[in-house]
């Protein structure tokens, strides 16, 4: 009976073991089976949206359109997020360590989910820290952001980011992988990516980050908001430390070293990548317009609109970096000088800074500047009436001005902030190679952030004397005249009826003295106006105008005899380009800034095709510059040759560039000093620099320091003493090229210099 007993007993046992097993590889099962579809579903979408092939292979990342100098520098972005792509090659050993190290040192075992990290954080509930790989994070940010703190969100989330990571890592390898993660964090201050915050923070490209600055960026990565080495030095200096903690202890650095960059304190170099700061911004504000129009005219394959602000695309400019700061650094050096003394020059002006206006004009010029502020636009759309506007102008507020040592904290009315910026003298220079029209170097303004007009491509000036080669050369042409032929400087008038003149017209020399027998090379060195005036009657205007034009001017021209003088409004980039004609033999060629756009996979999806045309035979083009060669070694240009008598902070009116190579150029000034200008040239490079104020009646009152020769030369001569200190750039020393069998004299026999005001002097007097 026992024995029964106890069988039954042994039998129940088994049989409740048996229904239990059953019971848990049926729960197991069915977990696992509910596990697998609940994978599989999210996989799906059913949880919300997953990313597609196409998704993974062009994830969302809100490119930079990069604007990339001809030397390989990132000159400027377009961007709503600043955001650059950068490939695995372009980054740092140094950072790539870091990282890894820091954030995932398993990352090359893994197939994008770390299972021993995984099932220790599991076991001790995060405790231990997170489980996250380089790879799920990088899921995370590309495709479903940050997520929910409600807990059931938060496990679908993380089972769509290890799907996603898994995706990643069939379709990625390792090294994509990690450049696609430094190029998607947003490291603060609006920058996006290692590539925008080397540049912030260091104001390097990331290949030239040091051990210690790549683990600054690295550090970053665990929270740029708290790790923010701008607001938190001694927070990011102590995480920069557990970074090369980390390093060290994964072998990629020494215990020496580690206690030797520790020891070091956080070096910035900060600076916010703006649209209106950094180098060339008038040049990238002109290239945004032109992008503007580039878009509107060319699709996509499948139809789409670029977006420069999204779509990553590689603009590859003519514009060489190291010449632009040389352009720049010349019109703030040249600028900064001749700006104190034309606050001198006004310093008893009552009506400062304009010159020989009335009241009612001065007036005029101010309440149009009000009209055109942002002031005004802000008070009318509060539907305040005219002369409310008006009153608030005469309100004195703090605001920031501009000076030439900085801004500057101050409280004046908004009209005397009018009149004050008006006193500011602006410049415009560019310069090209005559052989290819590539733009080297383009500065619109003074700066950028607060005067926006353009002086190069956008504001047309009128050009003065720099207009009379185009008048020469068209005496050479049309009738058959060389430079050392020889014409009379006299008294000279056109009467009234010839070539349309509404008046008699008679020129004057700017000294009011003339010089008998000169030869058209003395003529041009020296500015003489009457030469100019006896050669266009003898050409007629139109054919100047003709010619003018094929130069590639495309302002529109009066025809009439004044043309001579200068009358003409001319943009700086015209100038330039029309001048190249006479370095490149006759071959007129259209000025580029573009080599080639990429998008963002590197296919070239634009590559312009020069254009040019002849405008004049090689001889004709050898013979002006001949006679502009004259200018420089005569005439109003030759101080670029002396030393002068400058020094120190004065040296600006010294001329101190001893130049002995061949220059062709032009000096011009117009009427009341309103424009100085200059153009000048060496066989490779040819540039053009203007300066005046926005307004014409802002101006110097005396010839001395509104020529072109005191206010434009000094900028080409201290630009190109620049350029020919720096010898990787290559420009020329050597002579422009002679044709073969020259049929044109152009070796003239010099007499002894005679000295005269003209010299130094090229004042334009106009009479209509």
């Amino acid at each position: 009976m026992a024995v029964q007993k106890n069988n039954s007993k042994a039998k129940k046992s088994n049989q409740d073991i048996t229904f239990y097993k059953k019971k848990f590889w049926q729960v197991f099962f069915f977990g696992l089976g509910g596990i697998l579809l609940f994978f599989l579903f999210a996989s799906w979408g059913l949880f919300g949206s997953m990313p597609s092939f196409e998704d993974l292979e062009n994830p969302d990342s809100n490119l930079a359109t990069e604007i990339i100098s001809s030397d390989g520098v990132v000159i400027g972005k377009y961007f709503q997020t600043n955001r650059s792509q950068l490939k695995y090659s372009d980054l740092p050993k140094n950072l790539v360590e870091a990282l890894v190290a820091t954030e995932d040192e398993r990352f090359y075992e893994h197939s994008g989910i770390d299972g021993r990290g995984t099932l220790r954080a599991m076991v001790s509930l995060g405790t231990s820290g997170g489980a996250s790989t380089l790879t799920q994070q990088l899921a995370k940010q590309l495709f479903h952001g940050e997520g929910s703190k409600f807990l059931p969100f938060r496990i679908v989330q993380k089972v769509k980011e290890w799907i996603i990571a898994i995706r990643l890592e069939r379709q990625y390898t390792k090294n994509e992988i990690l450049a696609m993660y430094c190029n998607v964090y947003d490291f603060g201050n609006y920058s996006v990516g290692v590539s925008s915050a080397a540049k912030t923070y260091f104001s390097k490209e990331p290949k030239d980050l040091t051990i210690d600055e790549s683990a600054i960026l690295v550090g970053m990565f665990k929270n740029s908001g708290l790790y923010n080495p701008v607001r938190n030095a001694q927070g990011v200096k102590n995480r920069r430390n557990v970074v090369l903690a980390q390093m060290e202890k994964s072998h990629m650095i020494t215990e020496g070293q580690k206690v030797k960059l520790q020891a070091l304190p956080i070096t910035l170099h900060f600076k916010l990548e703006s649209h209106r700061e950094g180098s060339a911004t008038y040049f990238r504000e002109y290239l945004r317009d032109y992008m503007k129009k580039w878009v509107s005219e060319n699709k996509k394959a499948d139809g789409s609109d670029y977006d420069i602000y999204k779509d990553g695309l590689k603009i590859y400019t003519t514009i060489d970096s190291r010449m632009q700061l040389h352009a720049e650094e010349a019109v703030s050096k040249h600028m900064a000088n001749l700006q104190q003394q034309f606050f001198i020059d006004q310093k008893n002006n009552k009506n400062a800074p304009f010159v020989n206006i009335s009241d009612v004009e001065t007036q005029r010029i101010l309440k149009q500047a009000m009209k055109s502020s942002n002031r005004w636009t802000v008070l009318k759309n509060q539907d305040k009436s005219d002369d409310e506007i008006i009153a608030s102008f005469s309100q004195k507020v703090k605001m920031n001005v501009f000076t030439w040592k900085g801004e500057k904290d101050t409280i004046m009315t908004p009209l005397d902030s009018i009149r004050y910026y008006k006193h500011f003298l602006q410049s415009g220079i560019m310069a090209m190679e005559p052989q290819t029209g590539a733009i080297k170097a383009w500065v619109g303004g003074i700066n950028y952030k607060y005067f926006q007009y353009d002086h190069v491509g956008q504001g047309a000036r009128q050009v003065g004397s720099t207009f009379k080669p185009f008048v020469y050369a068209t005496a050479i042409e049309q009738l058959g005249m060389s430079p050392c032929d020889t014409i009379v400087d006299g008294p000279f008038i056109i009467r009234k009826g010839r070539h349309h003149v509404t008046a008699d017209w008679e020129p004057r020399n700017s000294d009011n003295k003339y010089r008998g027998m000169v030869t058209l090379k003395q003529g041009l060195a020296h500015s003489i106006n009457t030469i100019s005036a006896k050669l266009i009657d003898k050409t007629g205007p139109e054919a100047v105008v003709e010619l003018t034009h094929k130069l590639g001017v495309k302002s529109e021209i009066p025809v009439q005899p004044s043309i001579a003088l200068g009358a003409v409004d001319i943009t700086v980039e015209d100038m330039v380009a029309a001048y190249g004609t006479f370095a490149n033999q006759g071959v007129y060629v259209k000025p580029q800034f573009i080599s080639r756009i990429e998008d963002k996979s590197g296919v070239i999806i634009y590559e312009p095709i020069p254009e040019s045309h002849d405008v004049l035979s090689k001889d004709i083009a050898f013979a002006v510059i001949k006679l502009l060669e004259g200018v420089t070694e005569t005439g109003s240009g030759v101080r670029l040759r002396t030393s002068g008598g400058g020094s120190g902070d004065n040296r600006w009116t010294g001329y101190p560039y001893m130049f002995t190579n061949p220059i062709a150029g032009k000096t011009g000034t117009t009427q009341n000093q309103s424009d100085g200008w200059f153009m000048g040239m060496v066989p490779n490079l040819v540039t053009g620099v203007w300066v005046g104020c926005e307004d014409r009646s802002a101006r110097f009152r005396s010839i001395t320091y509104g020529q072109g020769a005191t206010a434009a030369l000094p900028i080409w001569g201290y630009f190109m003493k620049l350029c020919y200190e720096d010898e990787n750039l290559k420009v020329s020393k050597t002579d422009f090229d002679r044709p073969a069998n020259l049929s044109i004299k152009v070796d003239c026999y010099v007499a002894p210099k005679v000295k005269d005001s003209t010299a130094t002097h090229d004042t334009e007097e106009f009479e209509f």
